[in-house]
């Protein structure tokens, strides 16, 4: 991995402990990725990336996101969205439409076919996350993880998008 440094900062080495934790978090985002994956192109032909589309979708307080603001907002690469939300809204899922309050963008919204679908997707989402990640820690650890984890996330919507 290179490691780029600034001219007025030397670069410290990473600690044994910062380098092993480092290393299991990437090995768990990419394993539980893969699985939840696998678990949704099996059971439905679907994809975690188009899953996460309408996931981020039913989640819009208007149930509208402009597509710059689903790019942003999706957990997983928005390299592709404007091909994946093709093929959503050619799959009925989607749709998109010029802008309520202005014309210049383009908004997407679910479908009701795209609604019943994502809750379909949502059981066997939700199972493959209890059974590969929730269930192997306890209440108190899941809280412990949220706080850790959540110090490198800003919360934060990262300001206008687009």
């Amino acid at each position: 991995m290179a490691t780029t440094t600034s001219p007025t900062r030397p670069t410290t080495p990473l600690s044994d402990v910062a380098l092993d934790a480092w290393r299991n978090f990437l090995r768990a985002n990419s394993r539980l990725t893969r699985e939840l994956d696998e678990q949704l192109r099996e059971r439905h032909n679907t994809t975690l990336g188009d899953f996460d589309v309408l996931a981020q979708l039913s989640l819009a307080p208007s149930g509208r996101l402009r597509m710059c603001d689903l790019a942003a907002a999706i957990v997983l690469s928005p390299s592709g969205l404007s091909r994946r939300v093709d093929r959503l809204e050619r799959a009925g899922l989607v749709k998109r439409e010029r802008g309520s309050s202005d014309a210049r963008n383009i908004e997407t919204h679910l479908t009701a076919t795209g609604k019943r679908r994502l809750a379909q997707l949502r059981k066997t989402h939700f199972a493959g996350v209890r059974e590969q990640f929730a269930d192997r820690f306890s209440d108190a650890e899941l809280r412990t993880l949220t706080e850790l984890l959540g110090r490198l996330w800003d919360g934060g919507d990262g300001g206008d998008a687009c």
